[in-house]
């Protein structure tokens, strides 16, 4: 089955068809590093983490860029606020961001450019847009002409004679529509500035992605992502620059992922509605939140509560302690998985067939993992024998090779609180076992049931097979 991704660009699912076979490359805006990050904002960083892995899996080879904007208004106002230098802001949150997320088990970037670090190419792009008659300067700012570039608001949908400046678009009288937007601002005293052909200055906030995602992946690519809140103005922007200097397609498939609310209002900074990662990671291990966003399609949007996530954390204890009990199980078990029989290893071949098709259809995570709690449903009916015939033994084998197989791109296994059993508690729950199999030889029922009863009560249980006694973590409902 082919995969299919909705364009935004499109308005409707496409196949996903490499402009180069087998390859993809992929930008995904990146952090404004004024602060510590909300779980907000670590929706795309997640979700896309994971569709990259998936595309790996696949068999594409994947170029992935990340940017990092480290000049910018709300950095200035957060160095003045705090009173330090605007480095040492970008910095702290900087070195916080890359903290976080390999916290959350996201992979890093093969490139994360800094806007500081590309001035000289943002302003030869700047150039470009002059010669080509996009671009004006007054009195050292230089500003984008967006009636002359042909196609304006065709990610977006809005009609340029409707629209109005505001959200992100600045107010400004000397402009010449109020809809054009700064490629270059003039410096003013105690920010940081670059010498350029219309004076000192530092770049607007939407020229520095187009310049940075063009010097790593080409004039033209495969996928941009990010938030639906950067639709407009920002992407939209990024378009209008990159194809007004290179009249070249800028991108091929854009992807947005759907707000995180609080109380059906959209999680952000300037609401002050919002938790950092860190306060979240400070309650929930970092695979619980991962899995809270794969359980909604990345691109509705999703409510934030206490109440989902510890949805997410019961949803994912299911799944690792089946895990750790088909482990216990199959210790000491002649492993063959040629031995599955032909209809159980059927039934785990279609489901994950299903899987495939749920991600191949517009990434489909909720989709998906519904598949695998079906895997660990069909997993608990076979642990729930007090005797494994050989076959049950591979079919066993068989959905923990999946679910770890599914996990090298989900990846959401590292959590390890369900199943956390320390050496000697395991040797403990051995000889207590031990201990009751003697007390069975002697038919003292009552202290063999007490024994039974008060490690059930602590969540171990045990399973009386004709050979020997086996424990398994019960697993939560």
């Amino acid at each position: 089955m082919a995969i299919k991704i909705y364009n935004t660009l499109t308005k409707q699912k496409e196949e996903l068809i490499p402009l180069e076979s087998g390859k993809i490359r992929i930008y995904l805006c990146g952090p404004t590093v004024y602060d510590y990050f909300h779980v907000g904002n670590a929706r795309p960083f997640i979700l896309f983490d994971i569709f990259r892995r998936y595309l790996k899996y696949r068999g594409f080879e994947v170029s992935y860029v990340t940017n990092l904007t480290d000049i910018d208004d709300k950095i200035i106002k957060r160095a003045n606020e705090d009173k330090i230098s605007i480095g040492s802001v970008a910095e702290k949150y900087t070195q916080a961001f890359f903290e976080d997320t390999k916290r959350l088990g996201i992979l890093e970037a093969d490139a994360y450019p800094k806007a500081t670090e590309n001035i000289t190419e943002i302003i030869t792009l700047i150039d470009k847009l002059m010669q080509n008659g996009l671009a004006y300067q007054i009195n050292g700012d230089v500003y984008y002409r967006v009636s002359q570039f042909n196609g304006y608001g065709k990610l977006s949908g809005k009609n340029i004679d409707e629209l109005e400046s505001g959200a992100r678009v600045e107010v400004d009288t000397r402009k010449k529509d109020p809809l054009d937007f700064a490629l270059w601002k003039a410096a003013k005293p105690g920010e940081p500035s670059w010498e350029s052909p219309w004076g000192k200055g530092r770049p607007g906030w939407h020229i520095e992605c187009s310049v940075m995602s063009m010097k790593h992946l080409g004039e033209s690519f495969d996928i941009h992502a990010g938030g639906v809140d950067l639709i407009f103005p920002h992407h939209e922007n990024e378009i209008a620059q990159s194809e007004g200097a290179t009249g070249k397609p800028f991108v091929k498939y854009w992807m947005h992922n759907g707000f995180l609310n609080i109380e059906g209002e959209k999680m952000s900074k300037s609401l002050g509605n919002f938790f950092t990662v860190r306060e979240i990671l400070e309650k929930y291990h970092p695979a619980v939140i991962r899995l809270f966003f794969l359980l909604k399609h990345y691109r509705s949007p999703i409510n934030f509560s206490e109440e989902r996530i510890l949805e997410a954390q019961n949803a994912l204890e299911r799944i690792v302690t089946t895990m750790a009990n088909i482990n216990i199980s199959l210790e000491g078990q002649e492993l063959d998985q040629k031995r599955t029989s032909p209809s159980l290893a059927e039934s785990i071949d279609d489901l994950k067939q299903e899987f495939m098709n749920e991600l191949d259809d517009d990434f489909n995570s909720a989709g998906a993992m519904a598949k695998v709690f079906d895997l660990v449903k069909e997993a608990n009916l076979i642990l729930a024998k007090n005797k494994l015939e050989p076959a049950e033994v591979s079919s066993l084998l068989k959905i923990k090779q999946t679910i770890e197989e599914f996990d090298s791109f989900l990846g959401i296994l590292f959590y390890k609180e369900a199943t956390k059993t320390s050496i000697k508690e395991e040797t403990l729950i051995k000889v207590l076992i031990d201990v009751r199999t003697k007390l069975r030889s002697e038919k003292q029922w009552a202290l063999a049931d007490f024994i039974r009863d008060e490690l059930d009560k602590i969540g171990i249980e045990l399973k009386d097979r004709p050979d020997k006694t086996t424990w398994m973590k019960k697993v939560k409902q």
